[in-house]
């Protein structure tokens, strides 16, 4: 059997993906899945070769709906600085409108799925690697456009602001509130507005 029509198709992925966000990786099996996505289990295999390729597949789905849809929209606007605040803003919001606390799938993968499977894990990593770089990208730019001060580390703070963003999500799922997270946000976008401390000269007293 070829491939679902593509219409049917979207549909279908949008099924494996609340499945697989719901249950997580290894309590899915091939029956929820087909059950799920309205198609026989012979139909799954071979549409996308089984439970592992459609976890990519879905994956790629989410990170293209979540993460990508929203870089590429702040990105838009040309305000580096603000395009770092608001895409934190926007997952404070987004984990405090999640009443089933199902987390990030990206998270939740990373941290159930990755260190079992490393050939998973490197797909996970890349995408959590193109968040890291929006920030980078967008503090790079903050530091041309006078938004943010010359002497920060744009590689170190993109770092750590990814750092804060996984913080986030896996901190959400168990203590969803606004005060707390925005508490967690505040000190990291701190960096963007505060000069670097100078460096102790070494043989100083």
């Amino acid at each position: 059997m070829g491939r679902l029509k593509e219409f049917d198709e979207g549909r279908a992925i949008d099924s494996a993906v609340d499945c697989f966000w719901a249950r997580g990786y290894e309590a899915t099996s091939v029956r929820d899945l087909a059950e799920h996505m309205g198609i026989g289990g012979a139909s799954l295999y071979n549409a996308y070769g089984g439970k592992r390729a459609l976890f990519v597949t879905a994956l790629e789905r989410y990170a293209n709906r979540s993460s990508r849809e929203r870089i590429a929209r702040l990105e838009a606007t040309g305000r580096p600085r603000q395009a770092i605040e608001a895409f934190l803003a926007e997952i404070i919001d987004r984990s405090l409108k999640d009443r089933q606390r199902k987390g990030c799938l990206l998270v939740n993968s990373a941290l159930d799925v990755a260190p079992h499977d490393a050939e998973i894990g490197k797909v996970v990593a890349g995408y959590l690697e193109e968040i890291r770089a929006f920030f980078e990208r967008n503090i790079e730019a903050g530091r041309r456009a006078g938004q943010i001060p010359r002497t920060i580390d744009a590689a170190s703070v993109s770092a750590h602001l990814l750092g804060v963003l996984l913080g986030l999500r896996v901190l959400a799922r168990t203590r969803p509130d606004r005060a707390l997270l925005e508490s967690v946000v505040r000190p990291a976008l701190d960096l963007l507005t505060m000069p670097a401390a100078p460096r102790a000269r070494r043989g100083m007293p």
